[in-house]
């Protein structure tokens, strides 16, 4: 798989996952809507974490000619994910309302700034996207 058709299966599960997580953030916990989203949403951030692993670092430093810094991240929602799972199954909620502040936070909103970094591909397909339509030359 090319790095284009990986970096579109990221864009379909982080999209969704983005806008999840932000609802399960502000909305009531513990209702039968949050526990079924929160299933999905986990699954979608383990499918982007398993997606990212197999892109390679572009921008930076490689590590074992694949790995970047951006990865980090990635291991982040690997262990995020059923660190919060099993803590909602054992109601330590506090446990399980830390990991998952921690994967939106880091897994979303840090990763994300990031991703649209110069020299990343999300940043060429933004500002080349926004410069054609608006006639502007963005760097």
């Amino acid at each position: 798989m090319t790095y284009t058709q990986l970096a579109y299966w990221h864009l379909a599960t982080i999209i969704p996952a983005f806008g999840i997580g932000a609802r399960q953030l502000l909305k009531r916990k513990g209702t039968l809507i949050h526990k079924r989203l929160e299933r999905i949403y986990m699954i979608l951030m383990l499918a982007t974490a398993l997606i990212t692993l197999a892109m390679p670092a572009q921008v930076g430093p490689q590590f074992l000619h694949h790995f970047g810094f951006i990865h980090v991240f990635s291991l982040l929602a690997l262990i995020s994910v059923p660190t919060a799972y099993f803590a909602a199954r054992r109601r330590d909620l506090s446990a399980h309302r830390a990991s998952m502040i921690a994967l939106y936070i880091g897994g979303l909103l840090i990763a994300g700034a990031f991703a649209f970094a110069p020299g990343r591909m999300l940043h060429g397909w933004l500002f080349g996207w926004l410069s054609n339509w608006s006639g502007l030359r963005v760097p």
